[in-house]
């Protein structure tokens, strides 16, 4: 079967079906994202990060962007087929979304490091299983979610680094005692 992309698309398509899809996790990001924002000026800016960390005012553009190709992602996804075929495919990006917006709170809201460093570890695999499962169906879906698993790699890494640099008081983070058994 072709990639299916947007070509000859109606625009009852693009306005029920395609837009629906794209706004779907742009809206989850900005309200996970407007939930936790207070964090940024506050908690955050006091932590111990690496020379690598992107500037904060990367992180909305380039979320939204992913978010937009992920949704679109879906859509293709959810055009590749009879739902017995595609209905996986959507519960696994369900389950990516889901943990990408719950990665926020426990980061942002909890100040758990360690806890999040765990999640978005969980993320990537679900992310990179979506890649997976969405290249028999659509290969344009599954490229589309590329970039996002290399911006969550990215960011892994970064949770890594501060979950390590800044333990608890009193505590070695599971970053620090992994960090210790390699060296």
């Amino acid at each position: 079967m072709a990639p299916k992309g947007i070509t000859g698309v109606t625009v009852n398509t693009l306005l029920t079906e395609i837009l629906p899809a794209i706004v779907v996790p742009i809206a989850l990001g900005w309200l996970t994202n407007s939930a936790t924002r207070n964090e940024l000026q506050t908690w955050y800016r006091n932590l111990k990060k690496p020379s690598w960390t992107p500037p904060d005012s990367a992180f909305p553009i380039v979320w939204t962007i992913l978010y937009a190709m992920m949704g679109y992602a879906s859509w293709l996804i959810y055009q590749s087929g009879p739902m017995s075929v595609i209905r996986f495919p959507l519960i696994m990006y369900a389950v990516q979304l889901l943990l990408n917006i719950s990665w926020s709170p426990i980061f942002w809201k909890a100040h758990a490091k360690n806890m999040a460093l765990y999640e978005i570890c969980a993320l990537w695999v679900a992310i990179a299983s979506c890649i997976i499962i969405f290249y028999p169906l659509n290969k344009v879906a599954s490229y589309l979610m590329m970039p996002y698993l290399a911006w969550v790699t990215l960011a892994t890494a970064l949770n890594y680094r501060i979950a390590k640099d800044n333990p608890r008081k009193g505590r070695t983070s599971p970053a620090g005692r992994i960090n210790s058994k390699l060296t």
